[in-house]
């Protein structure tokens, strides 16, 4: 069965479009890549569909997806947009003779399921009219720093693995990444997950368990 969505999804190219549409019945808009940049009758479109229902953004994990996701945001209004992620998966796409440039799949050669997740989670977990959390349970850089995700000599790779352990883009920034947090997951939640990655070791070795996250519960945009 497919995954209804009342809001409209965003992807990059036909080849994604022509994937999800495998997977959910929904309103399913391109970007024809970069072409979003220039052509005004597009974003005037994207515009009233995300007035009108809202939009969820599902581009590539890559440079130039983050580039298009940051675009159509500011394009169309924060308010407007939830955002899906994929994780950075390397490998490339049957259609192709050769990889990308970073050498990553696009949305549309990751697996069903993780398309799935990304979904469900920026469906589900969103907080009430986008309301991050607040208070002492907002996630902060200060949490990252005492958490061992900047500031330190293995930041760098114990973030990677973090994300990697979340399903998320390993090109997210400090910033994206805080508003990600805020935006999908409990602060026990995470605390969790680091505990289990510092007793494992490795992201690589946490298989299933590592994905097993408590979500926002009873919680939705609209």
């Amino acid at each position: 069965m497919k995954l209804r969505l009342t809001r409209a999804v965003v992807v990059e190219g036909k080849y994604d479009a022509a994937r999800l549409s495998n997977l959910v019945e929904a309103t399913i808009l391109t970007t024809d890549g970069f072409a979003i940049f220039w052509d005004k009758a597009m974003q005037q479109l994207f515009k009233r569909i995300a007035c009108a229902q809202g939009m969820i953004l599902l581009t590539d994990s890559d440079a130039a997806g983050f580039r298009i996701r940051h675009f159509v945001t500011g394009l169309v209004g924060a308010q407007n947009v939830l955002q899906a992620y994929v994780p950075s998966l390397p490998g490339k796409e049957p259609r192709k003779a050769e990889p990308g440039k970073e050498g990553l799949l696009g949305v549309e050669g990751v697996p069903d399921a993780l398309i799935l997740q990304g979904l469900q989670t920026a469906l589900d977990t969103v907080p009430p009219q986008g309301q991050p959390p607040c208070g002492d349970d907002r996630i902060t850089y200060t949490d990252l720093y005492e958490w061992g995700l900047s500031g330190s000599a293995n930041a760098s790779q114990r973030k990677r693995e973090f994300l990697q352990r979340l399903g998320l883009p390993l090109r997210l920034s400090k910033k994206e990444l805080i508003q990600v947090l805020n935006t999908l997951y409990t602060r026990e939640s995470l605390q969790r997950q680091l505990a289990q990655m510092d007793l494992s070791g490795s992201a690589a070795e946490t298989g299933e368990e590592g994905m097993d996250l408590t979500k926002k519960e009873g919680e939705c945009f609209r």
